[in-house]
C-alpha cells in the first residue's frame, strides 16, 4: 500500500488487531475480577480494606497495557492524540463542574457519544483518560482511582459494541433511542462496579446488607444487591441515568455529527 506522494504504508494486520482486542479483553478480565473478589475470596471487613490499596496497585500495570495497546499504529495518528487530548480535557471538566452534585455524572454523555463516533478502542482509552486528567487536576487519587479509569473505560468502550444502523433521519432517531437506553443500563451497571470495591467494608457485620466472610456467593450478592438498592440504585444511580438520557437526547444528534465530521478510521 502507497500514500498519495507515493510513500510505502505498512498495512495493519487484522491478527494484531485480534491480538489486541483480546489482551485488552483479557485486562478487562483481570479488573472484573478486582471488582468482583468478594464473591468468590472469603476475608473479614477489615482485611478487605487493608487488602484495597494492593489490589488497585494490581491493576496499574493492566492500566498500562491497556494504555499501551489501545495506542497502536491504527490509533496513533496526530489526529486521534490531538482528539483524545481535547475531548479528554472537556471530560475531565465536565466531571469535576459536577463534583459534590450526587449522582450527575454529565462525563457519560461524552464517553457514549465519542465511543459511538469513533468505536470501542477509543471509547476505552478517552474513559481511561478523562479520569486520570480529571483525577490529577481536582487532586482526587485513591485506591478508587484505578477502579473508576477501568468503570469508565467500559462506559466508553461499550457504546462502541452497539450495532449500528444506517445514518438516516430514521436511522438517527433510532440511534439516540439506543444510546440513550444504553446510557440507562451503563449508569446502574457503573454505580453497582463502583459500589463494589468498597462494599465490603462499608457496612459493619450483622446487618442484611453487610459483606459476610465464608458466606455462600449467593447469600453475598443478594446482600450486596441490598445494600446497592438503597444506598445507590434508587438515588445516585437513577438521577445518573436521567442525566445520560436528557444529554444524550439533547445533544446527541449534534455532537455524533460533529464528531463524524473528524472522519477517524479506527473502529
Amino acid at each position: 500500500m502507497t500514500t498519495a506522494r507515493g510513500r510505502a504504508v505498512r498495512p495493519i494486520s487484522l491478527s494484531a488487531n485480534r491480538w489486541t482486542s483480546l489482551i485488552l479483553g483479557a485486562g478487562s478480565l483481570l479488573a472484573a475480577a478486582a471488582f468482583g473478589w468478594p464473591f468468590v475470596v472469603s476475608a473479614v471487613p477489615a482485611d478487605a480494606q487493608a487488602a484495597v490499596p494492593w489490589v488497585a496497585f494490581a491493576l496499574v500495570p493492566a492500566l498500562v497495557v491497556a494504555l499501551a495497546l489501545t495506542l497502536d499504529r491504527e490509533m496513533y495518528t496526530a489526529k486521534t492524540v490531538a482528539l483524545l487530548g481535547v475531548l479528554g480535557a472537556i471530560g475531565a471538566a465536565v466531571r469535576i463542574a459536577g463534583t459534590g452534585v450526587g449522582g450527575v455524572e454529565a462525563v457519560f454523555v461524552l464517553l457514549i457519544l465519542a465511543g459511538r463516533a469513533y468505536g470501542a478502542r477509543f471509547g476505552f482509552l478517552l474513559g481511561l483518560l478523562t479520569i486520570a486528567v480529571s483525577s490529577l487536576l481536582w487532586g482526587g487519587f485513591g485506591p478508587w482511582t484505578p477502579f473508576q479509569m477501568f468503570a469508565c473505560a467500559w462506559v466508553g468502550a461499550g457504546a462502541g459494541l452497539l450495532p449500528r444502523s444506517r445514518v438516516s433521519r430514521l436511522g438517527q432517531r433510532l440511534e439516540i433511542t439506543l444510546l440513550a437506553a444504553y446510557g440507562v443500563v451503563a449508569s446502574y451497571l457503573f454505580g453497582l462496579v463502583m459500589n463494589l470495591w468498597f462494599w465490603p467494608f462499608a457496612v459493619g457485620g450483622g446487618t442484611d446488607i453487610s459483606y459476610t466472610a465464608d458466606a455462600a456467593p449467593g447469600q453475598n450478592l443478594a446482600s450486596f444487591a441490598l445494600y446497592s438498592l438503597v444506598t445507590s440504585t434508587l438515588t445516585w444511580d437513577t438521577v445518573r441515568a436521567i442525566t445520560t438520557v436528557v444529554g444524550i437526547v439533547l445533544v446527541g444528534p449534534a455532537v455524533l455529527a460533529a464528531l463524524r465530521r473528524a472522519k477517524l478510521s479506527p473502529r
